[in-house]
């Protein structure tokens, strides 16, 4: 069984453009309200280190497009870790449309590379992933072959 976490969002009209198709920024937007999501629900006192000196710094995204969405589309982003390094994170991200029926419809595929820093701005240095994290991300582990 495929383990991840799930943000709900409902597609709103202002994410669209003039002919009803969603932008693609809102896709990578949707990837970190997700991760901002997760550190909320499962790691809380991360948000802390991070008003502290912790640094979240996303070095690389991307998003892959199947099939079109429109406003009032319900979407559910599921959030996979992909790999758990010393200091990085990677995160693969399946955008699914709900429909109400009950079917759904992967409509996108993303993934984002994060690496820890920690300093002041200008003088940050790579930083170990914060225990509390690595702990909070357990369950979400690849399972190993």
């Amino acid at each position: 069984m495929d383990k991840y976490f799930e943000y709900l969002h409902t597609v709103g009209f202002e994410e669209t453009n003039l002919v009803g198709n969603v932008y693609y920024v809102n896709y990578l937007r949707w990837q970190g309200r997700c991760r901002e999501m997760f550190l909320k629900q499962r790691a809380p006192d991360v948000l802390a280190d991070v008003q502290a000196d912790l640094k979240l710094f996303t070095l690389k995204v991307d998003c892959e497009f199947f099939a079109e969405i429109t406003a009032f589309d319900e979407i559910a982003i599921r959030m996979r870790l992909l790999d758990l390094a010393h200091t990085q994170l990677e995160f693969g991200f399946d955008y699914v449309r709900l429909d109400p029926d009950g079917t759904e419809t992967q409509v996108a595929r993303g993934r984002q590379r994060v690496a820890c820093m920690r300093g002041p701005n200008g003088r940050t240095t790579p930083a170990r992933v914060p225990e509390s994290l690595s702990r909070a991300l357990e369950p979400y582990l690849p399972a190993r072959s």
